[in-house]
């Protein structure tokens, strides 16, 4: 097992002491809590490919790297049971949100509009940093 399926693994057990069903939602608060101060690799569900890596730098606070392209520092907030990130370059002023959840023993996130079923899957979680520019202060 890799490091990145250990710690997964671990942070599932985490959430569900007894046998959970073939899907659960997961709070943003525990997802949250799970992945603070860690980068987590996120790949579409599909594919397979590497969509982007986000680094969690406090429960309100995280930089995005999408494959090829730079750093941004997105806000966080937890509205409705879900996970919202407020990225500074979005031209529209518009939350990305997504409901976390586990699915045969998989973390993933399903964005949260209904005209999009996107889904995600955490194949990675490491300590690693994401070497991006220090975190804005305002």
């Amino acid at each position: 097992m890799t490091t990145g399926k250990a710690v997964t693994a671990a942070i599932l057990s985490a959430f569900w002491a007894t046998a959970a069903p073939a899907q659960s939602r997961i709070s943003p608060e525990a997802f949250l809590a799970a992945v603070e101060g860690k980068t987590v690799d996120f790949h579409e569900i599909r594919s397979g490919e590497l969509v982007g890596t986000e680094q969690f730098l406090s429960p309100s606070l995280s930089v995005w790297r999408q494959q090829g392209k730079g750093c941004v520092y997105g806000q966080i907030t937890t509205p409705d049971g879900q996970v919202c990130f407020l990225y500074d370059d979005d031209p529209d002023g518009l939350p990305v949100c997504w409901w976390p959840f586990e699915y045969e023993g998989r973390l993933l996130v399903r964005l949260s509009t209904f005209a999009d079923a996107e889904i995600q899957e955490v194949r990675r979680i490491t300590t690693d940093s994401l070497n991006c520019p220090s975190a804005p202060t305002s």
